[in-house]
């Protein structure tokens, strides 16, 4: 057993190594997301997505681009492309995937190893499985939300310098050059890409793709209605931004209320397995009828269940709260 353990740690580490000396230059990232912004809006050229196809195929680069090939035609590996343009991520879709498997295979056999049970070696497994995914998600979530945070005073610059005389593309411009990150960042490809000859509506439904938010959606809706049946949109980028603070402001105490419903859920959920690993510390082998007989595997995977469904309804319970 001690001679297996030692094989598949030093895979792991043999993997991890090759993957981080062979991971893609910044060069090769930057080009990779640009086209992949690009990809997310194919009929935003007037071409079909064959042809624009043909302009944006190039060759991938790093050591998975095989595998990116292989599977990016797939509407799963297209949402994970689309996910890592809106964190904003260096990585590549290839090297979540290697990790993922990487992960999970790895965390499973030394699971299994310890255990020898193999249904818990599996669901521990695809629990490791997801941490790549977990971590772009909250880099995506943690990106949208400080977009949000700037949004407000980045649209009440640009109603400010409508109101002073500038016109829409050089109130965009102010905006890029003065908001805070990443609403800095955001506009500014806006600019950029309406300086290259993209049309407004084009430029403002890419930045829709890359920043999902509901109050980025509204303010790009008003900003096109505006601009088809004219009117003054100064007076109505201040009165979206006056909704968006006040929606901001009971959000926050919505979620100061449901805070005590959330730490319930994780102290309920992970109480049990804290106290699992304390007792074993403590007297070793005390849990070992769980691991070894039949009725314990039993009782184990049916805590296991329930543990899951009590955290699901728990988080349904304070996300309709929310809501």
């Amino acid at each position: 057993m001690i001679f297996a353990f030692t094989f598949i740690f030093l895979g792991i580490v043999t993997f991890v190594a090759i993957a981080f000396f062979l991971r893609p230059t910044q060069d090769q990232k930057a080009l990779y997301r640009r086209v992949a912004g690009i990809k997310t809006e194919r009929n935003a050229f007037g071409l079909a997505a064959e042809e624009l196809e043909q302009y944006l195929k190039t060759k991938r680069e790093g050591p998975f681009g095989w595998l990116e090939e292989v599977v990016g035609h797939i509407d799963v590996a297209r949402r994970i492309q689309l996910q890592i343009l809106q964190a904003n991520s260096t990585t590549t879709l290839g090297s979540i995937m290697m990790q993922t498997f990487g992960l999970a295979v790895g965390v499973m056999l030394i699971a299994y190893l310890f255990s020898s049970m193999l249904l818990l070696s599996a669901i521990v497994g695809v629990a490791a499985g997801y941490i790549p995914f977990g971590l772009l998600q909250f880099r995506r979530g943690r990106r949208l939300k400080a977009f949000e945070g700037a949004l407000p005073d980045a649209i009440d610059m640009m109603a400010r310098s409508l109101r002073a005389g500038h016109s829409l593309p050089a109130a965009i411009s102010i905006v890029a050059e003065q908001s805070q990150e990443p609403a800095k960042t955001e506009f500014s490809e806006v600019f950029k890409q309406q300086n290259y000859g993209l049309p407004l509506r084009d430029a403002l439904m890419q930045l829709l793709q890359r920043v999902p938010s509901q109050d980025l959606r509204v303010v790009v809706t008003g900003m096109l209605v505006q601009k088809d049946t004219g009117g003054n949109l100064a007076e109505i980028l201040d009165r979206i931004v006056h909704v968006i603070r006040e929606r901001v402001r009971i959000g926050r105490e919505v979620r100061t209320h449901t805070a005590q419903g959330r730490m319930t859920g994780w102290i309920l959920c992970l109480l049990p397995i804290v106290l699992l690993l304390i007792i074993n510390v403590m007297s070793p082998g005390y849990s070992k009828v769980l691991f070894e007989e039949g009725i314990g595997r039993t009782m184990l995977y049916m805590g296991i269940g329930l543990l899951v469904v009590g955290g699901l309804i728990i988080r349904q319970i304070v996300r309709g709260i929310e809501v």
